[in-house]
C-alpha cells in the first residue's frame, strides 16, 4: 500500500488561502505560516502530518497526496473542515 509524508494548514476562508499560498511562493517558510495562521493543531509542529497511508486522511487529501507533484504547495484544497494547503514531502508505493 503506497505511504507518504505531508504537511498542510487549514484556515476557514478560500481567498484567506490563496493569500497565504503566495506568501509561501514569495518566500515565506510553509512552517512559519502554519505555526502562525493554521487552525490544525499540527500547525504547532509546521503542519506536519507524519507519514500515513493511502485512505487514512479525508478523500481530498489523498487525491493530491498520492498523485500531484512532490515538493510543490497544492491549494486551496476544500473538506469538510476547511481549507487546506497541502505539500507532499515523500511517496512510496
Amino acid at each position: 500500500m503506497a505511504t507518504a509524508t505531508a504537511r498542510h494548514l487549514l484556515v476557514e476562508d478560500e481567498e484567506f488561502c490563496i493569500e497565504l499560498k503566495n506568501r509561501i511562493e514569495n518566500g515565506e517558510k510553509f512552517e512559519d505560516i502554519a505555526k502562525e495562521f493554521s487552525k490544525c493543531p499540527s500547525g504547532q509542529d509546521g503542519g506536519n502530518l507524519g507519514s500515513f497511508s493511502e485512505g487514512q486522511m479525508v478523500p481530498e487529501f489523498d487525491t493530491v497526496v498520492f498523485n500531484e507533484a512532490l515538493n510543490v504547495v497544492h491549494g486551496p484544497v476544500k473538506t469538510q473542515f476547511g481549507y487546506h494547503l497541502l505539500e507532499t514531502t515523500s511517496r512510496q508505493d
